[in-house]
């Protein structure tokens, strides 16, 4: 059978996004790693393929910071292919022929899932940053309770990159008897000290930028653009190596012949960051972007396991496939063989595969043949013990 719901509802700042939106949390509130609870609050999700009869296949793509839950369809802001249309799809390694695919938008977000963009009822304003501060274990809480009201007990695998990757992990950790297998991709088990600094110069960009309004620039009739689109480029840096930057641009100057002995952009790689930043500010919020990265900081599956990462996964009959890639320095494949060195204590089914690439952080979106010719391997393997059909 094929699971539907209501079309998403009409916010007040935009128009109707498509997909679906449910309210969740009326009858058992989402306590919060801070203290807070959210009630009745929006989750937006997309859904891609069909639920089979037993409710075995439904897999769960956790996205990553910049992401949503517009996997494989064109954005609806942007208009831009799905950010994984080359992994989800009929006939593809997610293939919706096969399996009923899931994703929704983070608690934190800003694509119509509860963040401070969203109304906070007891105002009807903006909430800003009056929205309690979330984690990684509260956009899986939210994730569960969706998962509850579609009415799956538990997913044949959840899956996803970089903050989806973390997702992953703290479902592992936290719900293994709801997930039959796991695949966190250049991901780690912890927020490194370098890491959290790119994200600080990130959110004192943001901060600095007068139109930021001390996060109430939405009821204030601003935004804090220029602020934005820095915090996007320091990040998009880290997203790649600096073999893909060279490929791409190495010194090559953008329409001159010369130089300008001048502060415009020069070289092709500063207009190409300065693309990326002025197109992400017309998707994406300033606030979201503060929440979300600190969610990322405060993430730590060793400290909450009393020093021991291998306790986070104690007793589970999950399994696993943990992937990094060469050039990522961002997430470096040393932080997943510590997750895969966890998993092994105790005695974890477990395959770890580093993928050779150029492209950095990001390789997990591009087009990386063995990274999917690999996953695929796994997924099928995976299905066949969870009695899963043969793939067509």
């Amino acid at each position: 059978m094929t699971v539907t719901q209501s079309r998403a509802t009409e916010r007040k700042d935009a128009r109707p996004l498509p997909g679906h939106r449910v309210r969740l949390g009326a009858d058992r509130p989402l306590r919060l790693d801070c203290g807070a609870e959210l009630h009745d609050f929006p989750v937006a999700y997309q859904t891609y393929g069909s639920l089979n009869r037993d409710k075995s296949n439904a897999v769960l793509v956790c996205h990553a910071l910049t992401g949503d839950q517009f996997v494989a369809e064109p954005h609806p802001v942007t208009g831009k292919s799905g950010w994984w249309d080359l992994m989800v799809g009929p006939g593809k390694t997610l293939d919706t022929e096969r399996y009923f695919i899931i994703c929704a938008n983070i608690v934190g977000g800003c694509m119509g899932t509860a963040g401070p963009k969203e109304i906070d009822p007891a105002t009807n304003k903006r909430w800003g940053v009056d929205f309690p501060v979330i984690t990684i274990g509260d956009m899986v809480g939210a994730q569960t309770l969706l998962l509850d009201h579609l009415g799956i007990e538990q997913l044949f695998v959840v899956i996803g990159g970089s903050l989806g990757g973390m997702q992953v992990l703290q479902w592992a950790a936290a719900f293994p008897e709801r997930v039959f297998a796991a695949v966190p991709i250049a991901a780690a088990a912890h927020h490194s000290a370098q890491n959290i600094a790119f994200h600080e110069v990130g959110r004192q960009a943001i901060m600095a930028d007068p139109d930021w309004c001390g996060g109430d620039y939405e009821n204030n009739g601003k935004h804090p653009h220029r602020g934005l689109a820095v915090a996007r480029m320091a990040a998009h840096i880290t997203y790649l190596s600096e073999p893909a930057l060279h490929r791409k641009f190495g010194r090559r100057l953008q329409d001159r012949k010369a130089v300008t002995y001048g502060f415009d952009a020069d070289f092709q790689v500063e207009s190409y960051l300065r693309h990326q930043g002025i197109t992400f500010v017309d998707r994406f919020d300033a606030n979201s972007y503060l929440y979300i990265t600190r969610a990322m900081d405060y993430f730590d599956l060793t400290g909450e396991h009393g020093g021991v990462l291998a306790n986070a996964f104690r007793g589970t009959k999950t399994r696993f496939c943990v992937f990094s890639f060469t050039s990522d320095w961002l997430f470096p494949t040393e932080e997943s063989r510590k997750i895969v060195h966890a998993l092994n204590a105790v005695a974890a089914n477990v395959s770890f595969v580093e993928i050779e690439s150029e492209d950095g952080h990001d390789s997990f979106l591009l087009e990386a043949p063995e990274f999917h010719r690999v996953l695929n391997g796994f997924l099928n393997g995976a299905a066949e013990h969870r009695g899963l059909p043969r793939a067509g």
